[in-house]
């Protein structure tokens, strides 16, 4: 039997800038936040914080199931009809409609809605991860929703998840899934040496140092990706190490578009690079592939025990 081709074209790939959506990029983030959150405190500690993220979905962005008095629900981002999907394990469910809508308001309209099919959550409503933030309820700075760029962003992440998923596979140590963080607001899936790390500095705006240091408590190589406004001006890929060699920063990667960011201390790859290849999902993997080899390389990774190439016989 012929095993089915997954690759894409790139016509697959949507073109998405930051600066035609900013302000959209900015309210959204704050939303997956609220709900992010409400996941933290329900779901039971997972290292590194997996416990956490959101995954894509069919439809958008999902928390998967949540645990809560002998109950569980799921609460999804459905980035093609625009709605805040809450399903709960006794056949409750509610809707919320994305629409331009204030923080604050949105805030308010999933803690109604919650409390009305008896899920009582409270959660911190300082963002994290984000200098000078207004809590959730006070934030009527940010009010926009662009659905056509919402969209668009949901299928861009369609298309890494699926490469990201296949990088993953090549790795027998131990490895994240491939998952959606709101804090940071990236799409990111992460390698460990299995040795521990030096204890990390912490110095995130809104966001523990113990947090950190627990996320880091082990050599890490993770990539993954940013829709832009961070460090970054538009949409990238990245991919960094911690503990970082001196040498790390002069490795030689691939495509010849990548480059290292001192400023970030990562490499970059812009997303515009990997839209406009003829061959999208060879560019983005070889860029995962050689940034994890620059990582494991200078690190001194026993690289033998943690990859093996694995080809699945037809059937």
């Amino acid at each position: 039997m012929k095993m089915p081709s997954n690759r894409s074209k790139n016509s697959d790939w949507p073109e998405l800038h930051f600066q035609d959506w900013s302000d959209t990029v900015a309210t959204l983030h704050l939303w997956t936040q609220i709900i992010g959150k409400i996941r933290l405190v329900q779901t039971p500690w997972t290292n590194h914080s997996w416990h956490v993220p959101f995954y894509i979905s069919a439809r958008g962005l999902n928390t998967s199931l949540i645990p809560y008095d002998g109950r569980a629900f799921s609460i999804e981002f459905d980035l093609l009809e625009h709605q805040l999907s809450i399903l709960v394990s006794d056949g409750g469910r509610r809707i919320i409609p994305l629409t331009p809508m204030c923080v604050a308001d949105f805030y308010m309209a999933v803690i109604n809605v919650m409390r009305d099919l008896g899920l009582s959550v409270e959660i911190y409503t300082t963002p994290s991860e984000i200098a000078n933030s207004i809590p959730f309820e006070e934030d009527r700075n940010h009010c926009h929703y662009d659905s056509r760029f919402a969209t668009r962003f949901w299928q861009v992440l369609v298309q890494i998840d699926r490469v990201f998923k296949e990088f993953r596979s090549r790795f027998i140590g131990k490895c994240s899934p491939v998952h959606f963080f709101w804090g940071s607001f990236d799409l990111a899936v992460t390698r460990f040496s299995g040795r521990e790390a030096p204890l990390h500095p912490g110095g995130v705006p809104n966001f523990p140092d113990w947090a950190a240091q627990e996320a880091y408590s082990h050599e890490v190589s993770s990539a993954g990706f940013w829709p832009g406004g961070g460090g970054y001006k538009d949409a990238a890929f990245y991919s960094y190490t911690y503990p970082a060699s001196d040498k790390f920063s002069g490795q030689e990667v691939s495509p010849d578009s990548a480059f290292y960011s001192k400023e970030l201390s990562e490499f970059i790859l812009p997303y515009d690079e990997v839209r406009k290849s003829t061959a999208p999902d060879e560019t983005l993997l070889a860029f995962l592939q050689s940034t994890y080899e620059a990582a494991a390389s200078t690190g001194g990774w026993d690289r033998s025990a943690l990859e093996k190439e694995f080809i699945p016989k037809a059937r």
